[in-house]
Protein backbone atom coordinates (compact mmCIF):
# COMPACT_ATOMS: atom_id res chain seq x y z
CA UNK A 1 0.00 0.00 0.00
CA UNK A 2 2.86 2.49 1.17
CA UNK A 3 3.99 1.88 -2.66
CA UNK A 4 1.32 2.71 -4.52
CA UNK A 5 0.60 5.59 -2.50
CA UNK A 6 4.52 7.02 -3.08
CA UNK A 7 4.57 5.67 -7.02
CA UNK A 8 0.77 7.84 -6.50
CA UNK A 9 2.63 10.90 -5.10
CA UNK A 10 5.63 10.72 -7.74
CA UNK A 11 3.30 10.23 -10.92
CA UNK A 12 1.63 13.13 -9.85
CA UNK A 13 4.57 15.51 -9.53
CA UNK A 14 6.22 14.27 -12.76
CA UNK A 15 2.63 14.94 -14.34
CA UNK A 16 2.99 18.66 -12.75
CA UNK A 17 6.26 19.30 -14.14
CA UNK A 18 5.12 18.77 -17.77
CA UNK A 19 1.87 20.67 -16.98
CA UNK A 20 3.96 23.78 -15.77
CA UNK A 21 6.37 23.24 -18.59
CA UNK A 22 3.88 23.65 -21.43
CA UNK A 23 2.12 26.78 -19.83
CA UNK A 24 2.13 29.81 -22.21
CA UNK A 25 2.03 33.02 -20.83
CA UNK A 26 0.94 36.04 -23.05
CA UNK A 27 0.15 39.42 -21.82
CA UNK A 28 -1.34 42.69 -23.68
CA UNK A 29 -2.22 46.30 -22.92
CA UNK A 30 -5.49 46.71 -23.63
CA UNK A 31 -6.23 50.36 -23.58
CA UNK A 32 -3.04 50.71 -26.17
CA UNK A 33 -4.99 48.47 -28.53
CA UNK A 34 -8.07 49.94 -28.20
CA UNK A 35 -6.47 53.30 -28.91
CA UNK A 36 -5.33 52.04 -32.38
CA UNK A 37 -9.06 50.90 -33.36
CA UNK A 38 -10.79 52.73 -35.97
CA UNK A 39 -13.89 52.25 -34.26
CA UNK A 40 -12.69 53.79 -31.10
CA UNK A 41 -12.29 57.03 -33.33
CA UNK A 42 -15.49 56.85 -34.57
CA UNK A 43 -17.75 56.07 -31.11
CA UNK A 44 -14.98 59.83 -29.90
CA UNK A 45 -16.51 61.46 -32.73
CA UNK A 46 -19.78 60.77 -32.11
CA UNK A 47 -19.40 61.24 -28.38
CA UNK A 48 -17.74 64.45 -29.60
CA UNK A 49 -20.48 65.55 -31.19
CA UNK A 50 -23.04 64.83 -28.49
CA UNK A 51 -20.98 67.11 -25.94
CA UNK A 52 -20.99 69.73 -28.83
CA UNK A 53 -24.74 69.56 -29.03
CA UNK A 54 -25.45 69.46 -25.17
CA UNK A 55 -22.60 72.70 -24.96
CA UNK A 56 -25.14 74.74 -27.16
CA UNK A 57 -27.79 74.22 -25.58
CA UNK A 58 -26.20 74.85 -21.78
CA UNK A 59 -25.34 77.84 -23.49
CA UNK A 60 -28.58 78.87 -24.76
CA UNK A 61 -29.88 78.19 -21.30
CA UNK A 62 -27.33 80.43 -19.42
CA UNK A 63 -28.06 83.13 -22.07
CA UNK A 64 -31.30 83.08 -21.78
CA UNK A 65 -30.80 82.93 -17.74
CA UNK A 66 -28.59 86.09 -17.72
CA UNK A 67 -31.03 87.79 -20.09
CA UNK A 68 -33.94 87.97 -17.88
CA UNK A 69 -31.54 88.42 -14.79
CA UNK A 70 -30.08 91.41 -16.38
CA UNK A 71 -33.92 91.98 -16.64
CA UNK A 72 -34.81 91.75 -13.37
CA UNK A 73 -31.77 93.66 -12.12
CA UNK A 74 -32.55 96.92 -14.02
CA UNK A 75 -36.14 96.65 -13.65
CA UNK A 76 -36.62 95.07 -10.33
CA UNK A 77 -37.29 98.36 -8.48
CA UNK A 78 -40.42 99.07 -10.81
CA UNK A 79 -42.24 95.98 -10.55
CA UNK A 80 -45.24 95.13 -8.91
CA UNK A 81 -44.43 92.41 -5.77
CA UNK A 82 -46.65 90.26 -7.71
CA UNK A 83 -44.66 90.56 -10.99
CA UNK A 84 -41.01 90.85 -8.91
CA UNK A 85 -42.18 87.43 -7.38
CA UNK A 86 -43.34 86.18 -10.84
CA UNK A 87 -39.55 86.99 -12.54
CA UNK A 88 -37.66 85.81 -9.48
CA UNK A 89 -39.48 82.36 -9.79
CA UNK A 90 -39.48 82.37 -13.56
CA UNK A 91 -35.50 82.86 -12.74
CA UNK A 92 -35.30 79.78 -10.38
CA UNK A 93 -37.39 77.76 -12.65
CA UNK A 94 -34.85 78.14 -15.23
CA UNK A 95 -31.88 77.68 -13.03
CA UNK A 96 -33.70 74.60 -11.93
CA UNK A 97 -34.17 73.35 -15.42
CA UNK A 98 -30.29 74.25 -16.50
CA UNK A 99 -29.03 71.50 -13.73
CA UNK A 100 -31.85 69.09 -14.58
CA UNK A 101 -30.57 69.18 -18.30
CA UNK A 102 -26.42 69.06 -17.13
CA UNK A 103 -27.36 66.20 -14.65
CA UNK A 104 -29.12 64.45 -17.39
CA UNK A 105 -26.82 65.22 -20.42
CA UNK A 106 -23.96 63.98 -17.99
CA UNK A 107 -26.20 60.42 -17.55
CA UNK A 108 -26.94 60.41 -21.14
CA UNK A 109 -23.42 60.70 -22.08
CA UNK A 110 -21.62 58.02 -20.03
CA UNK A 111 -24.87 55.89 -21.26
CA UNK A 112 -23.71 57.02 -24.48
CA UNK A 113 -19.80 56.02 -24.12
CA UNK A 114 -20.78 52.51 -23.10
CA UNK A 115 -22.93 52.06 -25.58
CA UNK A 116 -20.38 52.99 -27.97
CA UNK A 117 -17.18 51.74 -26.72
CA UNK A 118 -18.97 48.32 -25.69
CA UNK A 119 -18.33 46.78 -28.97
CA UNK A 120 -15.12 48.04 -29.34
CA UNK A 121 -14.01 46.53 -26.37
CA UNK A 122 -16.06 43.10 -27.12
CA UNK A 123 -14.05 42.96 -30.50
CA UNK A 124 -10.65 43.70 -28.91
CA UNK A 125 -11.01 40.71 -25.82
CA UNK A 126 -12.33 38.95 -28.74
CA UNK A 127 -9.10 39.23 -30.99
CA UNK A 128 -7.09 38.33 -28.14
CA UNK A 129 -9.13 35.23 -27.20
CA UNK A 130 -8.53 34.38 -30.63
CA UNK A 131 -5.48 34.88 -30.54
CA UNK A 132 -4.58 33.07 -27.74
CA UNK A 133 -6.63 29.89 -28.43
CA UNK A 134 -4.79 30.15 -32.44
CA UNK A 135 -1.53 30.39 -30.55
CA UNK A 136 -2.05 28.01 -27.42
CA UNK A 137 -2.04 30.53 -24.82
CA UNK A 138 -2.30 29.42 -20.85
CA UNK A 139 -2.90 33.05 -19.79
CA UNK A 140 -3.26 36.43 -21.56
CA UNK A 141 -2.11 39.29 -18.71
CA UNK A 142 -3.54 42.87 -19.26
CA UNK A 143 -1.11 45.51 -18.32
CA UNK A 144 -3.71 48.05 -17.90
CA UNK A 145 -5.70 46.56 -15.68
CA UNK A 146 -3.20 47.02 -13.13
CA UNK A 147 -3.37 44.05 -11.14
CA UNK A 148 -0.03 42.85 -12.27
CA UNK A 149 2.60 43.20 -10.51
CA UNK A 150 5.56 41.68 -12.18
CA UNK A 151 5.56 39.39 -15.35
CA UNK A 152 8.96 38.24 -17.07
CA UNK A 153 9.30 39.24 -20.66
CA UNK A 154 11.34 36.10 -21.32
CA UNK A 155 8.78 34.01 -20.47
CA UNK A 156 5.72 36.13 -21.26
CA UNK A 157 5.16 36.72 -24.71
CA UNK A 158 3.37 40.82 -25.42
CA UNK A 159 0.48 39.59 -27.96
CA UNK A 160 -0.34 43.16 -29.40
CA UNK A 161 1.94 43.04 -32.62
CA UNK A 162 -0.73 39.83 -32.92
CA UNK A 163 -3.69 41.54 -31.99
CA UNK A 164 -3.00 44.35 -34.34
CA UNK A 165 -2.49 42.21 -37.65
CA UNK A 166 -5.91 39.98 -36.07
CA UNK A 167 -7.68 43.38 -36.60
CA UNK A 168 -6.15 44.77 -39.42
CA UNK A 169 -4.22 47.77 -37.97
CA UNK A 170 -0.89 48.78 -39.09
CA UNK A 171 2.19 47.19 -37.44
CA UNK A 172 3.66 50.66 -37.28
CA UNK A 173 0.82 52.59 -35.78
CA UNK A 174 0.98 53.73 -32.14
CA UNK A 175 -1.27 54.75 -30.12
CA UNK A 176 -2.24 57.96 -28.72
CA UNK A 177 -0.57 58.49 -25.35
CA UNK A 178 -4.00 60.23 -23.32
CA UNK A 179 -7.15 58.33 -24.72
CA UNK A 180 -9.93 61.11 -24.33
CA UNK A 181 -13.07 59.37 -23.16
CA UNK A 182 -11.64 56.18 -22.03
CA UNK A 183 -12.16 56.13 -18.47
CA UNK A 184 -11.79 52.99 -16.83
CA UNK A 185 -14.32 50.57 -17.77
Amino acid sequence: MKRIVIVLILSLCVAGTTIAQNLKFGHINSQELIGLMPERDSALIKLQNYTNEVEETITEMQQEYQTKYNTYQQRQATWTAAVLEAKQRELIEIQQRLEQFSQGAQQEYQQMQQILFAPVFQKANEAIAKIAKDNGFTFIFDLSAGGLVYFDEQISINILPMAKSELGIPAEKVAPTQLPGMEQQ
